[in-house]
């Protein structure tokens, strides 16, 4: 009788592949072996769990569900063997990661390539919002969180310091003239960032401590940088942002950073956050280590600022 534990791990890995004999010399097996196992699943189960083609192998909708338990266990299995043992284990399965829409599209989703083709056992299932998304009830293994961290469950690893900049376009400072005190901004159009108290669309806070609160207008408000970035870059007022969305621009010249009276406040960390109710599974490990490998010393998005 053919072991059930490796002929879940010659599934998974054929899921992942899409071939019998990636998978088979992944797994430093004959092709004849790993179809054996593949068709002992089939048999034990009753159903088909995968499409074979002349150029790929996919999954049937038995096969993926089935795939979602098997990568659950085989997690749990590398779980038991990390708390048994310091070795390291390699990571595999779907990898759960939400990120914040604009942090995600510039400086994550460049990044998944690499990771995978490093660890091609794991696939990555990246959701890009702004909203603080509940780990554990909405299934998702790992977290991308910016700015200072509310008590939580859950256990954070700082990635990368944030700093957050004002910034104009050299458009707009020409016809409406450049501030130099925190208190000019009043009487400019600044545009408000409406997921964040502290620099949103009617005060903006300075100071380390961000105990200097300014009133502020304007007449765009918004849930997403990248819409506030559009619009400054247009020439229509201020914005103030982390510099992951506005380094590129004013290292380029179209936006130019304002040297105020008083600094900008510290929005803290970059932080990957996951949940604390378990030992992480290995691809969760890996994939945070491979992030802070990455952004380690000076951040790409603060380079040359």
């Amino acid at each position: 009788m053919l072991d059930r534990v490796t002929g879940m791990q010659v599934f998974a890995r054929v899921a992942a592949l899409g071939s019998l004999s990636a998978a088979a010399r992944a797994l430093g097996m004959s092709q004849t072996m790993a179809t054996k196992h593949i068709g002992a699943l089939e048999e034990r189960l009753g159903v088909k769990l995968l499409h074979r083609t002349t150029r790929r192998l996919t999954l049937t909708e038995p096969g993926r569900k089935y795939l979602e338990a098997v990568e659950r266990i085989l997690d749990d299995l590398e779980e038991a063997d990390a708390v048994a043992s310091a070795d390291r284990v390699e990571p595999r399965g779907t990898l759960r990661l939400n990120v914040p829409l604009s942090f995600g599209v510039r400086e994550i989703a460049p990044a998944i390539p690499d990771f995978v083709r490093l660890h091609p056992s794991v696939r990555v299932d990246l959701g890009l919002n702004d909203r603080i998304v509940d780990l554990v009830e909405e299934g998702w293994d790992l977290a991308i969180r910016i700015g200072g961290l509310s008590s939580s469950t859950l256990v954070a690893r700082k990635l990368a310091p944030c700093r957050l900049m004002v910034c104009g376009s050299p458009a707009y400072l020409e016809a409406n003239g450049t501030p130099r005190r925190v208190d000019d901004l009043k009487s400019h159009n600044c545009l408000g960032y409406t997921l964040s108290s502290r620099v949103g669309p009617d005060r903006w806070h300075f100071g380390r401590d961000g105990g200097i609160a300014v009133p502020v207008t304007g007449n765009l408000r918004a849930g997403n940088g990248d819409a506030l970035l559009a619009a400054a870059l247009a020439g229509q007022g201020l914005i103030y942002q982390p510099t992951f969305i506005v380094g590129e621009d004013i290292r380029a010249g179209r936006l130019v950073a304002l040297v105020l009276d008083e600094p900008a406040i510290e929005t803290s960390n970059v932080y990957a956050v996951y949940p604390s109710d378990r030992h992480p599974p290995a691809k969760v490990r890996t994939f945070v280590d491979f992030l802070v490998k990455r952004f380690a010393a000076v951040p790409p998005w603060d380079r040359g600022l």
